[in-house]
């Protein structure tokens, strides 16, 4: 197998914008796209090859032809048939709705569905952008469901004001909402379940409120207030700089000012590029792609070199 490029599939979002074509040259048509997803094993949003022999097959396709040698065979051990990974480009031009993930086992009980950990890069925020990130004080249920019904949900929330490069690890069960004028690369568990509490009383195109899930969030919400969620880690040039290692996914930062070359087969998993700034060729030592700002690159397990030829490019390694 050969270093894959696939095709993003792109979601309308109500609070979306137009960036991930002006900034990453992705192909939207709507003023208001919200998410690139870039590899996806989604039930409904199977990511389809973009190059070489496999172009025009999905993922899924190829997990069921070649398990090992695409997942790796710990992965395909653990997970059986099923990619563990959804990797995503947000644009938020406006405030996202405020929400919550269960854990595997509240998901797995409810929705037959993996836990929803994630975790966000910056690569873009305006200035004076914040996120909300769990609880400024440690609440109860009902005190949190006073505040929720009383429409003062944001007084207990915790905001936090963010810059380029930041990232933050989002566990199950924390409160979040990414807020306006900022981009990110989310990195989260294959699930699709949200619980949205709070929507700042936002209509959709026809005027309707949008759904929320008030209750079934109710046992989802870890309310102690925990300052765990910003992730501090260092930038070294030209190795590998640690950022978040959790039983989900490992993600480590690249940044390159030269050609780089490390060995992947002893990871026994499959491993993903985003590159968050800049660009250069990536490859495994016989198929060589290019790869920009806003692009991803998934690397089979059975790739078992990274080679990268660049004057300046970020990359984000993520794997199992």
């Amino acid at each position: 197998m050969y270093p894959i490029k696939f095709k993003p599939i792109l979601k309308e979002r109500l609070w979306g914008g137009t960036k991930l074509k002006t900034l990453f040259n992705k192909p939207i048509e709507s003023d208001i796209t919200g998410e690139s997803w870039e590899v996806s094993g989604v039930p409904g949003d199977i990511s389809v090859v973009a190059n070489g022999q496999y172009e025009g097959k999905s993922l899924q396709e190829l997990i069921d032809l070649y398990p090992n040698e695409l997942l790796g065979k710990h992965v395909h051990k653990r997970f059986g048939h099923d990619f563990p990974i959804l990797i995503k480009f947000i644009d938020a031009r406006e405030d996202l709705s405020i929400q919550v993930h269960p854990n595997d086992k509240l998901a797995k009980e409810r929705h037959n569905s993996f836990g929803k950990t994630e975790m966000w890069y910056v690569l873009h925020a305006d200035a004076g952008a914040e996120l909300i990130v769990g609880f400024n004080k440690t609440v109860t249920k009902e005190e949190y469901q006073q505040h929720l019904n009383s429409g003062t949900l944001t007084d207990i929330l915790n905001y936090e004001k963010v810059k380029d490069g930041d990232t933050f690890f989002i566990n199950t069960g924390k409160v979040h909402a990414i807020g306006k004028g900022i981009i990110i690369a989310e990195i989260q568990q294959t699930s699709d379940i949200t619980y949205r509490v709070y929507d700042f009383n936002r209509r959709d195109k026809n005027g309707n409120l949008r759904e929320l899930h008030t209750e079934l969030a109710l046992d989802a919400i870890d309310y102690e207030k925990k300052d765990d969620f910003k992730v501090a880690y260092t930038k070294d040039s030209n190795t590998v700089n640690k950022v978040v290692n959790c039983p989900y996914f490992i993600t480590n930062l690249l940044p390159l000012t030269a050609s780089y070359e490390k060995q992947l087969s002893q990871d026994d998993s499959f491993h993903i590029y985003m590159c968050v700034k800049g660009e250069g060729i990536i490859g495994d030592g016989t198929t060589e792609l290019p790869i920009k700002q806003g692009e991803t690159v998934l690397f089979p397990a059975s790739c078992h070199q990274l080679e990268v030829k660049t004057k300046g490019m970020d990359l984000l390694e993520v794997y199992i």
